[in-house]
């Protein structure tokens, strides 16, 4: 170390000790010190003291405060008030003047005695709240006086001081809609600067209604109507939650064949929604709801707070009729807790199939015939299409003898453009579409999906027997078992059992036709395709044994009629007569210029691509 390193070293130590030296407080400070030291001291115990003095408060019994609004209807028991027409029966209690249950007159529960109970007082409950400066009232937190009564109306009070809040509930003659008014005087000067709502939050469990609870909840939903806008739902197969940004009309919590809807005058604004799937242990329940929103309300008291709940059935034309009921009229659209399918599909249940099914009704006839008929009709308004497919494939089959001619003449897998430009050539010159055989098929297709939205929405098949099936509306099980087994569950569903035998059934017919129309390569595609194809059934078996014995009594009888239909057609068809038919086309045709459908255009284009490749290869 040499002597410039040692001497900077000393001057850092002399530094050092001489700031400490300076720095350190004078005897005034250190007196000063002690005495901040023994504030904070008395000021920790105070604190101490304090939370100990809360926590005996919280350990105490909770008594209500002398000084807080309706001090005086904040204790007792409430008092339940039936409200009842030919449709609903309704219990409102005296404690927080709210709906408590809601039973559904004429519609037998499927799975205990008694009628549908769509709200229970253990499965439910709904908690109104007036945010305050000094308060939040609870409406829940108090017990009511009884106004006025009546069989089907009633009137709740509070009263204090020149103070009220009042609510009022009116069941409707003949429907399934009860009115509920809350109103205010002298609350205003007690409320929140901006605060104008009151604050909703409601529960409930759904109930297990219908014998299958798979199936059940697979159309169970919380559903919601925006502010101007469509009606949308929460997920029905996993747990989900969404709050919307547009204010909503209604809520609904519904379940596959009954609603309790909450409609507002006024939309509701800042809605929290969630459904939750129910534990499998607990066979009763299927979801948990929640709907948390705000709903205006003037507590100057000149306009009350106008709401409504909807207590019914799943009815295409009663949602319809309710929504007449409400302040938005027609535009409230309560039908569409129906679920109808997608916009087309919906279209098509809407204006044609509804009608139809209405139609057949009105004949008193068993459900299990109503669906028998209206298979028929269907099958009936398709017939044209079917025919048309049918002709396109058969003018293909009795054209085979001609392609498999191209065939030998382009053998290699390299010729397969040209071989393929040669039959679309030869399908043109006898007037032929390849496609004629697909678009009349996709045509009926919408219909078949339609369907399978329309049925087991169809409230109308609930509880109705028809041959071995106790209830249209569920999966029959003439054959069960104990144990649940995968995939196919503890039973075994006869009708989806004869849909899936029809549907193999039809699928070997299709699979026939379509290897008459392909030769050589194309053909031993189609080898590996069929095997593909006859899975089908098979998948359509576990899928459909937990569905509405309707829905496959529906496709049973339309593919037994395809059956039948198939039949018929290849025994009107004389092959040697359409043959000669197309003969006579190619001879009145064959001076006309070719015509290049657009397939065989783009395949022309193709080949002619690669030629070009092969040529720059070479």
């Amino acid at each position: 170390m040499d002597k410039n390193t040692i001497t900077g070293f000393i001057l850092i130590a002399l530094v050092v000790i001489g700031f400490s030296w300076y720095s350190q407080p004078s005897k005034e400070e250190l007196e000063a010190m002690a005495r901040q030291d023994s504030i904070a001291a008395v000021e920790q115990q105070k604190q101490a003291e304090a939370e100990k003095q809360v926590e005996e408060v919280v350990a105490s019994p909770a008594t209500p405060d002398s000084s807080s609004l309706f001090f005086s209807q904040s204790n007792g028991e409430g008092e339940r008030i039936l409200l009842q027409n030919n449709k609903v029966k309704v219990g409102i209690n005296s404690k927080g003047a709210v709906v408590e249950d809601a039973e559904i007159i004429g519609y037998k529960s499927r799975r205990r005695d008694g009628d549908v109970v769509i709200l229970g007082k253990e499965d439910a409950s709904m908690k109104l709240t007036l945010p305050l400066k000094q308060e939040n009232l609870c409406l829940t937190d108090l017990v009511f006086n009884i106004a006025e009564k009546t069989d089907s109306s009633v009137v709740f009070v509070a009263e204090q001081e020149g103070k009220l809040l009042q609510v009022s509930y009116t069941l409707r003659p003949n429907a399934y809609m009860l009115d509920m008014d809350i109103a205010s005087q002298g609350l205003e000067g007690m409320a929140m600067p901006g605060e104008t709502a009151l604050l909703l939050d409601w529960k409930a469990s759904v109930l297990q209604q219908e014998k299958g609870r798979d199936f059940e909840n697979r159309y169970s939903s919380l559903t919601y109507k925006r502010q101007g806008k469509g009606v949308k739902k929460l997920s029905e197969m996993k747990d989900d939650s969404k709050e919307p940004e547009e204010a909503l009309e209604w809520i609904a919590f519904k379940n596959q064949f009954f609603s309790a809807v909450l409609i507002a005058d006024k939309p509701m604004t800042k809605a929290s929604l969630s459904s939750t799937q129910a534990d499998d242990k607990n066979a009763d329940y299927l979801k948990e709801y929640e709907a948390s929103a705000q709903i205006p309300f003037d507590v100057t008291g000149k306009e009350s707070t106008h709401l409504q709940m909807y207590l019914g059935p799943n009815d295409f034309h009663i949602l319809k009729a309710h929504s007449k009921m409400t302040a938005y009229g027609a535009d409230a659209d309560l039908d569409e807790l129906v679920y109808l399918g997608w916009w087309i599909f919906r279209f098509i249940n809407r204006w044609s199939i509804l009608y139809i099914f209405d139609w057949l009704k009105t004949m008193g006839l068993p459900m299990g015939i109503v669906l028998l008929l209206l298979t028929i009709i269907i099958k009936v308004l398709v017939f044209p299409t079917q025919k048309k497919s049918y002709l396109s494939s058969a003018k293909m089959r009795v054209l085979k003898p001609k392609l498999d001619e191209i065939g030998k003449q382009y053998p290699n897998p390299d010729q397969a453009m040209q071989k393929q430009q040669a039959m679309m050539q030869v399908y043109s010159q006898y007037g032929v579409s390849p496609m004629g055989g697909c678009l009349p098929m996709l045509i009926q297709m919408p219909i078949w999906i339609a369907m399978f939205n329309f049925i087991p929405n169809a409230i109308d098949l609930r509880g109705e027997s028809f041959l071995w099936a106790s209830d249209l509306s569920a999966y029959d099980d003439p054959i069960r078992w104990g144990t649940s087994l995968p995939l196919i569950g503890n039973h075994l569903s006869l009708f989806c059992i004869l849909f899936s035998a029809t549907n193999l059934i039809n699928t070997w017919i299709s699979m026939r036709q379509q290897q008459n129309q392909f030769t050589g390569e194309q053909a031993q595609q189609m080898k590996i395709m069929q095997w593909m194809m006859y899975l089908m059934p098979l998948m359509f078996f576990f899928w459909f044994n937990n569905y509405s014995s309707g829905l496959s009594y529906f496709y049973f009888i339309s593919g037994l009629l395809n059956i039948v239909t198939m039949w018929y057609l290849r025994w009107k068809t004389d092959d040697k007569k359409l043959l000669a038919g197309l003969e006579a086309y190619h001879e009145q045709h064959k001076n006309d210029p070719k015509k290049v459908s657009g397939l065989q255009a783009r395949l022309e284009a193709l080949q002619k691509m690669q030629q070009e490749q092969a040529n720059r290869r070479k």
